[in-house]
Parts: structure tokens; sequence; C-alpha cells
């Protein structure tokens, strides 16, 4: 089990930037795929980015690509959120989130993530205005 701690959240005017960040601790394979999903109220839950702790591509929803911009720090067992040019409907609370570690993936997709969530945080709040 993986224990997941998001921060960072707040609220900004349309165009501006905010920086998540979530810790992580507890058992985890080392190619465990994690990542960011989002949710306001009244909505479904949406994917926002994912990628294997391990390497490789990140996976970002077509909504946030050439804005949002995920990363992660394997030694300290963090993982980063940067998101810029913010836009009201980016409102809603982030979590970190990682796939079950049952399941084997071949790629880590942000589908996947959804779909197959295993662990997740208390999420943070993001609040963008016009």
């Amino acid at each position: 089990r993986l224990q997941l701690v998001e921060s960072g959240g707040g609220s900004v005017q349309a165009g501006g930037s905010l920086r998540l960040s979530c810790a992580a601790s507890g058992y985890s394979y080392s190619s465990t795929c994690i990542g960011w999903f989002r949710q306001n109220q009244g909505k479904e839950r949406e994917g926002v980015a994912a990628l294997f702790t391990s390497g490789g591509s990140v996976d970002y929803a077509d909504s946030v690509k050439g804005r949002f911009t995920f990363s992660r720090d394997n030694a300290k067992n963090a993982v980063y959120l940067q998101m810029d040019s913010l836009k009201p409907e980016d409102t809603g609370m982030y979590y970190c989130a990682a796939v079950s570690d049952r399941v084997a993936l071949r790629i880590c997709t942000v589908s996947a993530l959804l779909r197959l969530t295993g662990d997740w945080g208390q999420g943070t709040q993001v609040t963008v205005s016009s």
C-alpha cells in the first residue's frame, strides 16, 4: 500500500500558475504507474497526467497538454504537477494517485490511472477565477 499526500493547491486568476506536490511513502514497486486526477462538483473524475516511476514518457489529458508538466524525483519519493496558463475549467480537487500494484501495466496512461486506481491522497483544492 502507498500513502500519498498532496499539497500546493490554492486560488489563482485565469492565466496564473500553481505547482502541486505529492509525497509518497510505504511499499511500492519501482515500476508503479503514478499520476494525478481531478474532480469538480457534479462531474466525473478526469485523469490529468500519468507516468511510470521507473521512467518513460508522460501521458497527459488533451485538455492540459502544453500547459501542465508532470515530473518526479524518485530520490525524494515525490511527484509534481506544474500548472501554467490555468483556466477556470481547471478548477477542482486534485488527487495524486497510483495504479494498483496487483495490476501489471505495459503502458502507464491517464485512462489506466483512472480505471485501475489503487491508492490516492486526500486531495488539494485548485480554484481558477476568470
